[in-house]
């Protein structure tokens, strides 16, 4: 009996675990995607590092307004851009700690599932354990009289 509501739970199961493996799917996307908004950043920050290293460089030499105000518009753009990726960066790690949590959640369901298939599989093997006890008893028994 209790080995037909293991079996009954066969499509749950073999559904619960689709929705795991798309979860996880869409988790491994949105990592991708923070790893490109990161590496974006990360070159914006680096270009206005050296775009700054490069105004001590020539600084040193005298500069004219031109050059300077070109500079600052320039800066003004690129931290601009850097701000921009940041809120893109932060976008994608929510949509990512979204991801994680539906996938941390379909993996628990299914991991539950798995528990109460093994629950009702170990009912099943103890009861038919007891049945073949008992008709052993029984034998026993009857071969006892039988000799007797």
């Amino acid at each position: 009996m209790t080995l037909s509501r293991a079996k009954r739970l066969a499509p749950v199961i073999d559904m619960a675990e689709k929705a795991e493996r798309e979860a996880a799917r869409q988790l491994g996307h949105f990592q991708g995607l923070v790893g490109q908004a990161e590496g974006k950043l990360g070159e914006l920050e680096r270009y206005r590092s050296d775009y700054q290293q490069q105004w001590l460089t020539e600084g040193r030499n005298g500069v004219s307004g031109q050059w300077l105000m070109n500079y600052q518009r320039f800066l003004s753009q690129l931290e601009g851009a850097i701000g921009q990726q940041m809120r893109s960066v932060a976008w994608h790690r929510q949509n990512l700690d979204k991801a994680r949590a539906v996938w941390q959640e379909r993996y628990a369901r299914l991991e539950g599932l798995r528990k109460l298939v093994q629950r009702y599989q170990d009912e099943a093997r103890l009861a038919a354990d007891k049945r073949e006890q008992r008709l052993l008893d029984e034998l026993s028994q009857r071969l006892r009289q039988q000799e007797s």
